[in-house]
């Protein structure tokens, strides 16, 4: 006799769900990633810019490239800003995916435990069907030789 479990549809259903669940944090946090390294190199840019700019003041320069160096570096600054923006919303996006492979994890654990207590419910009534059967054939014995 085979352990069948009826709602074992409903728990490989759990465990896609949690596998998705993983390949979406995954993603996530791939895109919180590239989104803090492009705020670094946005950073080190800004950095850079303003050495430009304090080698350009401490130099001979036009009061033009100045002012060029100057709005590259704000511009630079409001594009900092938006990225800022960006990466807390991926941050934001991968506590929402890390919560919900929790949720998911929860629910496909409940649904194994409860495959394996319908499991053991089997295996104990198999074992005392199979002890019942031994005992009946060893009474027939013992009738026999009696």
């Amino acid at each position: 006799m085979q352990f069948r479990y009826p709602l074992q549809k409903l728990v490989d259903l759990k465990t896609n769900e949690k596998e998705q669940a993983e390949w979406m944090l995954s993603e996530a946090l791939g895109r919180l990633s590239r989104e803090e390294q492009s705020l670094k190199e946005l950073e080190d840019e800004q950095r850079r810019a303003g050495e430009a700019l304090q080698a350009a003041s401490a130099g001979r320069t036009t009061i033009s490239r100045m002012q060029q160096l100057q709005e590259y570096r704000e511009l630079l600054e409001q594009r900092i800003r938006l990225k800022i923006g960006d990466v807390r919303k991926a941050q934001s996006d991968v506590d929402d995916k890390r919560s919900r492979l929790v949720e998911k994890t929860l629910e496909e654990k409940v649904w194994h435990k409860a495959r394996e207590k319908a499991h053991l419910k089997f295996v104990a009534f198999v074992q005392k069907k199979e002890q019942a059967e031994l005992d009946e054939i060893a009474l027939n014995r013992r009738v026999r030789t009696i």
